[in-house]
C-alpha cells in the first residue's frame, strides 16, 4: 500500500521541484510559501540541529581540551563554517546537541547574535547516542528539523532539500552521496563503504553500515526528520537513530533519499581535516 502511496509522492514531487526550482535561490527564499503541509518547516523558520557532543577519540589528544566541532579549521571552529553553510541556505536557527566540553562551544558562539543566528543549547547528562540525544532535546525540536552531524562539511542547497521534505510528506529525507562514475578520486568520501540502497523513486530500502554488498549511495551526514519519529524512542536512554528509527522509517516506507554529487568531509579524522584543510583554504 505504501508503495503506491509514495510513489505518487515521487511523481508529484518531481513536477513541483521543477516548477518550485526556477524561483529558488540559495538565502533569497525565505518568503516561500510552501503548502503541502502547514506543519514543517520552511527555510524562513527552518530548525537546523546538530550532533556536537561526540569525544572525539580519533582525534586524540587535541580533543582532550578543545570538543571536536571547535577544532580549527582555516582560523576559525569548524562549527563556525558549519553554521556559515547553514545560513547561506537561509537557515539562521540552530540547536546544538553538545555534552563533552559543551560549555567550550557555548561559551564561544553564546546565542549566535554577533553572528546573526539563534543558538539554543541542549546539554546531555551522559552521553546518550544519536536517537537519545534527540529525544533529550525533544521539548526543543519544531516538527521538522534538519539534522546534521557536528564534524561533517556539505555544502549543499539546504534550503532545496528543505523544499522537497515539504513536498514529499515524509517522516525522512537523508542526503544520500552518490559516487562518480568510473575512477575514484581522492577525495575521502569516494572511498568510504556504501551503506544505503536507494531505489528507481528515491525511497531508501536499506541502511546498513557494515556490509556495502548491492548498496549504492552513502550517507552524507545529513537528514530531515520529522519530529512524530521521537516517539519511537525511550526517555533517559542511550539509543541509535541509525540502529533504531531507521530500520522503522525504512519497512514503513517513510524514508526517501536526497541524492547528490557533492561529496561531505568527515573532518573527524587527520586525514578528514586535512582535506577539508585544502578545499577551504
Amino acid at each position: 500500500m505504501h508503495e503506491q502511496r509514495h510513489w505518487h509522492r515521487y511523481t508529484q514531487s518531481t513536477w513541483n521541484l521543477a516548477v518550485f526550482t526556477s524561483i529558488l535561490k540559495i538565502g533569497k527564499n525565505r518568503g516561500l510559501p510552501l503548502k503541502q503541509n502547514p506543519d514543517r518547516s520552511t527555510v524562513s523558520n527552518a530548525q537546523a540541529v546538530i550532533l556536537a557532543g561526540g569525544l572525539g577519540t580519533r582525534m586524540r589528544p587535541v580533543t582532550e581540551t578543545i570538543p571536536k566541532p571547535m577544532i580549527s579549521v582555516v582560523g576559525k571552529p569548524f562549527l563556525e563554517h558549519q553554521l556559515e553553510l547553514l545560513h547561506a541556505s537561509g537557515i539562521d536557527r540552530s540547536l546544538l546537541l553538545v555534552a563533552y566540553l559543551g560549555e567550550r562551544i557555548e561559551e564561544y558562539f553564546g546565542d549566535g547574535a554577533k553572528f546573526h543566528l539563534h543558538i539554543a543549547y541542549s546539554y546531555e547528562p551522559t552521553p546518550l547516542g544519536t536517537g537519545g540525544a534527540l529525544k533529550n532535546a525533544e521539548e526543543k525540536l519544531q516538527n521538522a528539523f534538519v539534522l546534521l552531524n557536528g564534524d561533517t562539511y556539505l555544502a549543499i542547497d539546504y534550503s532545496a532539500l528543505l523544499l522537497q521534505f515539504a513536498i514529499l510528506r515524509c517522516s525522512a529525507l537523508i542526503v544520500a552521496y552518490k559516487k562518480p562514475m568510473g575512477n575514484l578520486s581522492a577525495l575521502p568520501a569516494d572511498h568510504v563503504p556504501n551503506n544505503l540502497l536507494v531505489d528507481k523513486v528515491g525511497r531508501v530500502e536499506v541502511y546498513r553500515k557494515r556490509d556495502p554488498e548491492g548498496l549504492t549511495h552513502i550517507d552524507a551526514g545529513a537528514i530531515v526528520l520529522d519530529k512524530k519519529v521521537l516517539k519511537m524512542l525511550p526517555s533517559g536512554q542511550r539509543c541509535s537513530l541509525e540502529e533504531e528509527i531507521y530500520p522503522r522509517l525504512i519497512a514503513d516506507g517513510e524514508m526517501f533519499a536526497w541524492v547528490t554529487s557533492e561529496p561531505f568531509y568527515d573532518m573527524g579524522s587527520p586525514a578528514g581535516l586535512a582535506a577539508l584543510e585544502e578545499k577551504l583554504s
